[in-house]
């Protein structure tokens, strides 16, 4: 299954969570930036809010595309110990990336939400979408800052997965659903047609369409 875009892997994503439909309506949590077009439709099928999670993910310094861990809000950070270890990165050049990172979560955190307040999580039914899963790690973190705030339900939602990120989420969250865990998964982007990187404003825009009373469907 190649999806043509994030867009319409949201839409294939929502047909799976038609459950949830059922009131009260689910709040939806997309990561920014790639997992935010996939939950607005998430959101617009199942009639739920749309907000988002900021969670960075802390790459290794020659390839920032490979997570060694991740942090989110709260001050939730998590790190893959063996893999720092097996590829030399040293304290200092971890701090500086952790300090990097979280100079922009912080930065990302004003720039979707301005003066909005955070949405409440307790009690709630919460959705937590990506545009998929690699290492799982950014996708960790985000349950893990999710959690200790006490939703009723947490569900992890992704089109793709590497299937081992995949069972370590599964232990995590209270339901995962994925649509496809390919036996020959090398990257999330190998399964979009079209998977370019998802700008500041057009994660601004989605937020926007989505609270307004009628959002028309994206193209």
């Amino acid at each position: 299954m190649i999806f043509h875009d994030r867009h319409d892997a949201g839409r294939q994503l929502a047909a799976a969570l038609d459950t949830y439909r059922q009131p009260p309506p689910p709040l939806v949590l997309g990561l920014p930036r790639g997992g935010v077009p996939v939950a607005f439709e998430v959101a617009q099928a199942l009639g739920g809010e749309l907000d988002v999670l900021v969670v960075r993910k802390l790459g290794v310094p020659w390839h920032p595309e490979l997570a060694m861990g991740a942090i989110a809000g709260h001050g939730v950070c998590i790190l893959n110990h063996d893999l720092i270890a097996r590829l030399g990165v040293n304290q200092d050049r971890l701090d500086a990336i952790i300090a990097d990172e979280t100079r922009e979560l912080a930065r990302r955190e004003l720039a979707y939400r301005g003066p909005r307040p955070r949405p409440h999580i307790a009690g709630r039914r919460v959705i937590l979408v990506d545009d998929g899963l690699a290492t799982g790690a950014t996708m960790q973190a985000a349950v893990e800052a999710l959690r200790e705030q006490g939703p009723r339900e947490l569900v992890v939602a992704v089109p793709v997965a590497a299937a081992d990120s995949l069972a370590e989420i599964e232990e995590l969250a209270d339901r995962v659903v994925c649509l496809q865990t390919p036996c020959d998964f090398m990257a999330v982007g190998q399964w979009y047609q079209t998977f370019g990187q998802t700008s500041d404003e057009e994660v601004l825009a989605l937020l926007a369409r989505a609270a307004s009373p009628r959002s028309p469907p994206a193209s």
